[in-house]
């Protein structure tokens, strides 16, 4: 696969393949470069003419009425990238650091940047052969730009100096060595570039990318997973019928309804209440319990808030988002602030709340089902063999998603409205957070997928006890809904093998450890594996709500 960027329309899930290996191309549209070259020219005619230009004939900041004359030029966009080598600590993933290089170089294809297109044109050389900057999480404060992550990309593309790092082919190597290895000798900066290169939003936008596309398959596999935990539990279609949300039209609401019905379309689990299907039981509750019955109406809003989130992400990816930007049709130079990431922080700072919304609902339909008076007679911590004198089932896995169900819901508190207003002389005296707002979305799917992972085997654990209840199999494909048999047999497999008629996934205590089972079924669905292949449908249709 290869991705061709031109400053427009680059998708979420285009920049998730480049973060996860596909090569890029720029566009070979005439009146792209010619942007370019025109921007370039904007700039060069001001140094001759000896127009004052912010970052050009000036330093930075609040320090941007001190003027430089025309000697010192040259150390005006050196210094922008070499003073922001400033920083250590845990560093930001390969997957990261690639995307936030492939967003830089859109945005600087939107000509409006003042910069040669061969610096463009490196970035893309590093992506292709997997050269990869060492990058860190902290430093930025999404205000001026993400100027700390974006300034040890740009040196390392430029090679200011053989003391920004890389990985290349498996080795750690100066960034000089690297560009030898391509052969590229160090570039030279011209007036405005050192600036352009590391006054944008990529790299928190970047990490927030990711975090998106991560989200649409959790999200996604948060529906199945739920599918499987109704059919366990006998829950009625009714809660799913088109007309209950036509009355309450939400668009997410309504979209989360219709897939449930077509999750478990088929199921002999499902009791169906359509007109003329009544299936009440007697001495039953009448109506399922509101985590099943309003599982659109809490959800739905969780489906829209990611939709949101995504068109933010995507319009954020494909902006002009340095300071200044030249208007190539007229010359005209805007000295602005589209370098604050606000949209960023602020959708990754929703997405954290609706993904602890949505991890508090899955939990509190855990603890449903290991509960015999809730679960219509699955046994108790959904112990396999009732006979084994000592089994106790998944107690503990249902006391670990509670753990991780808390910290999920912790991580979706806000960062945005907590920025100091004194950063650097206080000019950027408000500021984003975003690169706080992303990273910390980005640990918290990682959590997420962990706290599926032991969801996912509940919820196998429970159909396979439904099966053998009233289908006198273990083996859950005999109960099931079409739609959902996949995701249970990777779950399953992921787990521990292929389902078996005579017992269910965990029988006695003591056949093995449930850790085991959690690791492979998290492998799976970390590494995009079978688990979330299950899923795909759901998520693509998840993507083309997303776009409706």
């Amino acid at each position: 696969m290869t991705v061709t960027i031109s400053g427009a329309d680059l998708a979420i899930g285009q920049i998730a393949a480049v973060a996860r290996g596909a090569k890029v191309a720029i566009t070979n549209d005439p009146a792209v470069l010619d942007r370019i070259e025109k921007s370039r020219a904007v700039i060069q005619r001001a140094v001759e003419t000896g127009e004052q230009v912010y970052g050009v004939t000036t330093l930075f900041g609040g320090m941007a009425d001190q003027y430089v004359g025309p000697e010192l030029l040259i150390d005006v966009q050196r210094v922008a990238l070499w003073q922001h080598k400033s920083t250590t600590g845990p560093r930001l993933p390969d997957t990261d650091v690639r995307a936030a290089m492939l967003l830089r170089a859109n945005s600087l294809l939107k000509g409006a940047s003042g910069i040669r297109l061969e610096i463009i044109e490196r970035y893309v050389a590093f992506l292709n052969a997997g050269v990869h900057p060492h990058v860190y999480q902290r430093g930025s404060i999404g205000a001026s730009g993400d100027l700390v992550p974006l300034s040890y990309i740009g040196a390392s593309v430029l090679g200011l100096d053989p003391a920004f790092i890389v990985d290349m082919d498996g080795e750690t190597l100066d960034c000089h060595t690297a560009l030898t290895r391509l052969g590229l000798d160090p570039l030279p900066l011209e007036p405005k570039e050192g600036l352009a290169l590391n006054n944008g939003t990529g790299a928190s936008t970047g990490v927030a990318a990711n975090v998106i596309a991560r989200a649409t398959d959790l999200v996604a596999l948060s529906l199945g997973v739920h599918a499987l935990f109704a059919q366990s539990m006998l829950a009625t279609d009714q809660s799913f019928a088109p007309f209950i949300h036509a009355m309450k039209p939400h668009p997410g609401q309504v979209w989360t309804a219709a897939q449930m019905l077509e999750l478990l379309e088929g199921s002999k689990a499902i009791r169906s209440e359509q007109a003329g299907q009544r299936a009440h039981r007697a001495g039953k509750l009448i109506q399922d319990r509101y985590g099943l019955r309003c599982l659109p109406q809490f959800l739905g809003p969780v489906v829209d808030g990611l939709v949101t989130a995504a068109r933010q992400i995507e319009v954020e990816a494909n902006c002009a988002n340095d300071n200044p930007l030249i208007d190539p049709e007229t010359g005209e130079v805007f000295h602005t602030g589209n370098f604050l990431a606000q949209y960023t922080a602020i959708a990754m700072d929703s997405l954290r709340y609706f993904i602890g919304l949505m991890a508090k609902h899955i939990d509190s339909q855990i603890a449903l089902m290991i509960t015999p008076e809730f679960s219509n007679g699955l046994n108790p911590s959904l112990v396999g063999n009732m006979e084994g004198g000592v089994n106790v089932g998944l107690k503990s896995l249902h006391v670990g998603t509670n753990q991780m169900m808390t910290h999920l819901s912790f991580l979706g508190q806000s960062v945005a409205d907590r920025f100091p207003t004194h950063a650097e002389m206080y000019n950027q005296n408000i500021n984003s957070q975003s690169m706080n707002a992303a990273n910390i979305a980005r640990d918290q799917l990682d959590i997420l997928e962990h706290f599926l992972a032991a969801a996912a085997i509940t919820g196998v654990q429970a159909v396979e006890l439904r099966s053998g209840a009233d289908a006198g199999s273990y083996d859950a494909r005999e109960i099931l809904s079409p739609a959902t048999v996949p995701l249970y047999e990777a779950v399953r497999r992921a787990a521990k093998g292929e389902p078996e008629a005579d017992r269910c996934l965990v029988w006695n205590d003591f056949d093995g450890f449930i850790q085991d089972k959690v690791e492979g079924t998290l492998a799976s669905i970390s590494t995009r594996g079978a688990v979330i292949e299950a899923v795909r449908p759901i998520a693509s249709a998840l993507e083309a709500f997303g776009k409706t």
